[in-house]
This record gives structure tokens, sequence and C-alpha cells, in this order.
């Protein structure tokens, strides 16, 4: 198994309530839906505000290696990404489980 996380930090200036970011979220929701190799999806907003925190966060767990790279490359998932790169800077980790 592997547990893709993604941790997103908005732009300075860019507020949560802007149209890019409501879109963002919304493609964010939709990827566990559209992205068939995913076998669980979570997504939300950070709850605590502190000067470390990101603000958004992505949580997708995957079979394996294969169905990762599968996720990486679907279109949907692609189109997220876009959205996401407009408003936002991100961190990534990919822990496979033992």
């Amino acid at each position: 198994m592997i547990t893709h996380i993604v941790l997103f930090k908005l732009k300075n200036g860019i507020e949560r309530s802007a149209p890019d970011v409501v879109e963002a979220e919304k493609f964010a929701r939709a990827v566990g839906s559209n992205v068939p190799e995913l076998i669980d999806w979570r997504v939300g907003w950070n709850t605590i505000d502190r000067d470390i925190s990101y603000d958004f966060a992505v949580i997708g767990v995957l079979p394996d290696l294969a169905a990762l790279e599968a996720y990486q490359a679907n279109t949907y998932h692609q189109q997220s990404v876009q959205k996401w790169r407009a408003i936002s800077d991100w961190v990534v980790a990919d822990l496979e489980d033992m």
C-alpha cells in the first residue's frame, strides 16, 4: 500500500474564498471519484492556524507503485494539479507500507 500525502500552502494574498481556490477545492474533492486506482481519498482545510501550518491537505491510499503512477497520469488529477499550481505551493510524501 502507498499513502500519498500532499500539503498545500496558498500563495501570499490568496484567500480561501477566492473563486480559483473554490474551484481548486472542488476538483480536489472530486479526485477520489475520478481516479479508479484510489482505495481511499481524504481532503480538507487545516482547522488550526499555526505559523508552520499548511492550508489544505489531500491523502490518498493506493494499492501499489503502479497505481500511484496511474493516479499521477490521470487526466482529471492533472486538471486538479493545474488549478492548485496557480494558487499554491505544496509538498508531497509517498509512504510505502511494509
